[in-house]
């Protein structure tokens, strides 16, 4: 009986089936060739933990240039994915315009199914692969295309701005998408005084308090964001007295107004590089915090995180078996396609124009 790495494969077994088909020993050859990569993260990876770590890489940097593939990788992917084998790195708005650039035929999505969706969307054409189908979000669970649609009766001619965070089913009923990154803009530039902005009801309220306009939430939320309070906030300034806390839009309206910057996963990037701060606690998903870490030198980085279990979902062993079987496809139904695009289109082409 062939064997096969499915979602529910425990992740002992899935480096035994690997095994079969790949030499996953630490030779010295896999040494040389992952020695810069482990440079990078030897400070979030411990030295004795990287020769199991490292021909996984070794391997899926090979297969990917026999496949023809493009590895994109959410900032919240463990260090070994963001650093080890994506092409592309960043938040949802990179990783979709990134999208539109791949020469790649075969797309590996490390990050959740909607990001994978996304891509599809933009490249109907190409093979997207997701490792593990399972890795939802609970943001993009929390609204359907009948909700939009039902918004849509009960606010006539009202513009629906909706979250990338979402499935392309509820982005094919929507005006324009948008990311945290450029939620503030694209509300501005939409037509109206009123403005229906979902699902997260927490980027939408943040965003609500620094426009003008009317702004109809829904009562969506990220598991990672939504968890954070003012308290903890509160703690932390206790722990870390000199230390810069910095926090993500999707967390409640009572976080972001007692951290000292908020901002889209790039902003918060951009901000702790900029800044170079002594200290930092970046309120949002561990392994951001760990990756830019890895990236950024004179800035201790403290803890003050969460951890999204569907991201985590995707790891080493479910990328080189995606790689090597064409598993798992994302597909999107084609009447879907078409409108589905044009919301995230439009979002990206009224980013470019901000720029």
């Amino acid at each position: 009986m062939v064997q096969t790495i499915n979602a529910l494969t425990p992740l002992e077994d899935a480096r035994a089936i690997l095994a079969e088909n790949f030499d996953l020993k630490f030779s010295p050859a896999v040494e040389r060739e992952t020695g810069s990569i482990f440079d990078r993260v030897r400070d979030k990876i411990p030295e004795i933990e990287w020769p199991f770590y490292a021909p996984l890489i070794f391997q899926i940097n090979r297969l990917k240039k026999e496949k023809d593939a493009v590895i994109l990788a959410h900032n919240y992917q463990t260090p070994q994915i963001y650093h080890g084998v994506a092409d592309f790195v960043g938040d949802s708005l990179q990783l979709a315009i990134e999208a539109t650039r791949v020469d790649q035929s075969v797309i590996v999505q490390c990050g959740v199914h909607f990001m994978a969706e996304t891509s599809k969307l933009l490249n109907p054409q190409k093979t997207v692969l997701i490792p593990d189908s399972r890795a939802g979000c609970s943001l993009a669970e929390s609204i359907t295309a009948d909700d939009v649609k039902a918004m849509r009766e009960m606010y006539p001619g009202v513009p629906v701005v909706t979250y990338v965070n979402t499935s392309a089913a509820v982005k094919a009923v929507t005006d324009v998408c948008c990311t945290s990154s450029n939620a503030l803009d694209i509300v501005n530039r939409v037509e109206g005084d009123t403005v229906i902005m979902i699902p997260d009801q927490y980027l939408a309220q943040n965003t609500a308090k620094k426009t003008g306009k009317k702004v109809i939430t829904w009562a969506g939320a990220c598991e990672v964001h939504e968890t954070f309070t003012a308290d903890d906030i509160a703690e932390l300034r206790h722990a870390y007295p000199t230390a810069k806390i910095i926090a993500h839009p999707e967390c409640p309206p009572e976080v972001i107004d007692a951290v000292d910057f908020a901002g889209s996963t790039a902003a918060m990037i951009d901000w702790v590089k900029t800044e170079k701060p002594a200290r930092v606690v970046m309120v949002t998903e561990c392994s951001m915090s760990d990756n830019v870490a890895s990236e950024t030198t004179g800035v201790d980085f403290l803890r003050g995180c969460n951890i999204c279990p569907h991201m985590k979902r995707i790891n080493l062993e479910n990328v080189l078996w995606s790689l090597h079987t064409g598993t798992e496809e994302v597909t999107v139904p084609e009447e879907i396609i078409a409108p589905a695009r044009l919301a995230v289109e439009r979002m990206i082409e009224m980013s470019r124009k901000r720029d």
